[in-house]
């Protein structure tokens, strides 16, 4: 059975998004970012992000000299980008930061890239041959020869090895207080793990509470998967690594970076 995520998926999910995630490092995983652009292309200035959600790791690495493009099919995640973008204090920042609604999977614009970035698993959301093949030929699409394609997936060894847990994570602004439980199944034949979110948002004005239910089909993947992969778009690999560590990747690694350059 092949599953597929629909923009609606992320319909609700998307007005928590950022408070579910204000402990990530955006920061820090766009600095690590940047210094594989820089090792791997030090002459790269324009990237483009495919899957770039609310738009902060874009507007983080705009900050850092890069002219970034991002693409993104939620509307409300990109509603969210575009807000961002206005705030963006520093003039010449603003202007080397854009944002477009599109899929991954078949978005084609008219200008290419040094870089193509697709983060925080991204790639992983494809979860059919079909659809991460056609991701691929999106990113080499957009490429100038030489150009790089870097991103993350969940790691196959570690995921069979240490097998996906249930976790409950709570958190909370001045307004709300998210309650979320990550229920996680394994088909491992499949490369695959269907995350259930069930989530309970209380206010704290009224203390009325919603109750919500989202499931996220999520692909790990395995080397030679992705060296095929490679192959058949036209990239070789570069570089292949643990997220953010920069060490081998292995049974002990969750999130692995991978980076292609295109032919």
């Amino acid at each position: 059975m092949i599953m597929q995520h629909t923009p609606e998926i992320f319909a609700q999910y998307a007005h928590y998004y950022n408070l579910l995630y204000r402990d990530k490092d955006y920061e820090a995983e766009s600095l690590y970012i940047a210094s594989l652009i820089r090792k791997l292309h030090p002459q790269a200035h324009f990237v483009l992000e495919l899957g770039s959600g609310t738009g902060i790791h874009a507007s983080k690495l705009a900050t850092k000299g890069f002219n970034v493009h991002g693409i993104e099919r939620s509307s409300e995640m990109l509603n969210q980008s575009l807000e961002l973008a206005k705030t963006v204090n520093q003039k010449a920042v603003a202007t080397c930061l854009s944002f477009s609604h599109g899929d991954i999977r078949n978005a084609r614009l008219t200008d290419r890239f040094d870089v193509v970035v697709s983060l925080f698993h991204v790639i992983s959301y494809q979860t059919s041959n079909a659809d991460v093949v056609a991701a691929f030929e999106t990113a080499r699409h957009h490429l100038t020869p030489g150009g790089i394609f870097i991103f993350d997936v969940w790691y196959g060894p570690a995921v069979l090895t240490q097998r996906p847990e249930v976790r409950i994570k709570r958190i909370s602004d001045e307004k709300i207080e998210v309650t979320r439980l990550a229920e996680p199944t394994l088909h491992p034949n499949e490369n695959r793990v269907d995350v259930c979110y069930h989530m309970f948002v209380r206010d704290r004005e009224t203390k009325n509470v919603t109750e919500l239910r989202e499931t996220h089909f999520m692909r790990f993947f395995f080397q030679p998967e992705i060296e095929f992969l490679a192959h058949t778009s036209r990239f070789t690999i570069q570089n292949a690594e643990e997220w953010q560590t920069a060490k081998p990747i292995g049974v002990d690694t969750w999130s692995a970076c991978f980076c292609l350059q295109a032919l």
